[in-house]
């Protein structure tokens, strides 16, 4: 005899139009009434399908899914937490933002990057006296991790990143914070490891590059040496008919500072950067910490719109209301607008380097979105997010080759040391084929470090160790 199978379509309820967002691992109890059915339907349907399953327990995305087909209903599978995200990412609209008409300039955004001991803090401290000097007399500068200086009238915002670790984390949660990268290069030391690596996450990040060739005033300063080696990393300079601007400095001694400003006005003017200062702001956070008098404090780059004192603001899974805006010079402010850095208080909590925030339309909007991100990150954390975890596979290599389109695998190499790198790196060059490319983020010598790992998740690459072991970290 026929096993009788429920007709499911011929319900009295109509069938929802248009997508239902359901969250993964509903039971039927919650994912029925979204689709206008009872969780016995649920129930019934599956145990006719030989799934064993109750009103309560969680439910597959297959099973779901399943139920979904069979009464004609078209369903979007969501994380927990990931409905309320996208409702209220909807709230943000920043459709206006993109209107020719309100765009106007905005400073630059630039992160010195270089060589451990080559001079960056040196560049970065002498730049920012100087501008007080000049600004006020007596003015404290207060380290915020980001400040503006100004030169021939236009301003110039500095990041003061520690390291390429924050630069990357900023990357790989979206953020494309630098217009420009200067990077400072020993002239008496060359081009080093951690040279390399800035030019690669420069790179990755597609940002013009200015070289400062730091130093000149020692003894066994060679800048020729160093534009030769640059020129290995496709950083041809003007002089040699290249497009890289190089500048000759000496921070100790306060030679060249002025030149080096003044190309990146000119870099910035070719770069035609413009935001619109109306409407709500957005940004991204650079550093954050947790002060004893004044709570957490966030230091904030403004990228559209104008950060206000009283605005209702998310960042991460902090909320609030903007209490005070605090500049460089440790004076409050009134309102802040694009490429703007200053210190935020007044958020519930302390959020990460990197968090994207915005001034939300109402306290209310500010502290659901803000609760909805805590509630999902707990989730996700509880039981470990395994795509995270997982990366890219070598698997989604040959799914794109079976679709006919060509894949490239991108790679980072570590070796133990130059000969071994050399050698796997001509082995793999070798595998390419028309279907599959090869391309390099970065190659270098030495142990596995953090930053590999957060290059490598950046740029969905695939990390390759030879001969050495990843640090502690």
């Amino acid at each position: 005899m026929q096993p009788q199978f429920t007709n499911y379509t011929n319900s009295n309820a109509p069938v929802p139009e248009g997508t239902v967002i359901i969250e993964r691992g509903s039971s039927a109890q919650d994912f029925a009434p979204k689709l206008n059915r009872t969780a016995a339907d649920v129930v019934r349907y599956l145990l006719e399908h030989g799934e064993m399953v109750t009103a309560t327990m969680s439910l597959g995305d297959e099973q779901m899914e399943l139920f979904a087909l069979e009464i004609g209903a078209e369903i979007l599978l969501v994380d927990p937490g990931q409905q309320e995200e996208m409702e209220l990412q909807a709230l943000f609209d920043d459709s206006d933002d993109d209107d020719e008409a309100l765009q106007q300039p905005r400073p630059p955004v630039i992160t010195v990057m270089g060589h451990v001991d080559h001079g960056k803090t040196t560049l970065l401290d002498k730049i920012r006296s100087a501008n007080v000097v000049a600004g006020e007399a007596g003015g404290i500068t207060q380290h915020i991790g980001a400040y503006q200086v100004e030169k021939d009238g236009k301003k110039i915002t500095f990041i003061d990143t520690p390291g390429h670790a924050a630069f990357s984390k900023m990357r790989m949660r979206g953020a494309q914070v630098t217009d420009i990268v200067v990077l400072v290069v020993a002239a008496d030391d060359g081009v080093m490891p951690q040279t390399i690596e800035a030019i690669n996450h420069a790179k990755a990040a597609d940002v013009p590059i200015v070289v400062a060739v730091n130093k000149i005033d020692k003894d066994n300063a060679d800048p020729q040496r160093v534009l030769t080696q640059l020129t290995e990393y496709e950083l041809v300079p003007e002089a040699w008919g290249g497009d890289t601007i190089v500048v000759e400095m000496s921070a100790q001694q306060n030679l060249g500072i002025d030149d080096l400003l003044e190309q990146l006005n000119v870099v910035a003017e070719l770069e035609n950067l413009t935001a619109n200062p109306e409407g709500r702001a957005k940004g991204i956070v650079l550093e954050a910490n947790l002060d004893v008098g004044r709570g957490p404090v966030a230091t904030v780059l403004v990228d559209k719109g104008t950060l206000k004192v009283g605005d209702p603001i998310v960042a991460g899974a902090a909320w609030g209301k903007v209490r005070a805006l605090v500049n460089e010079r440790g004076e409050q402010v009134k309102e802040a607008g694009p490429s703007t850095p200053v210190q935020v208080l007044g958020l519930s909590s302390v959020p990460q380097a990197g968090d994207e925030f915005r001034a939300a339309p109402d306290e209310k909007t500010a502290r659901t979105v803000g609760e909805s991100r805590e509630h999902r990150m707990r989730v996700l954390n509880q039981r470990g997010d395994a795509r995270v975890q997982r990366g890219v596979k070598l698997e989604d290599i040959f799914s794109q080759i079976q679709a006919g389109e060509v894949a490239t695998l991108n790679l980072v190499i570590k070796a133990d040391v130059h000969g071994s790198l050399e050698a796997v790196t001509e082995s793999l060059r070798k595998l390419e084929r028309d279907e599959v490319k090869v391309a390099f983020v970065h190659r270098g010598v030495g142990g596995i470090t953090e930053n590999d790992i957060t290059l490598a998740a950046t740029t969905n690459a695939t990390l390759i160790g030879f001969n050495v072991r990843p640090d502690r970290k």
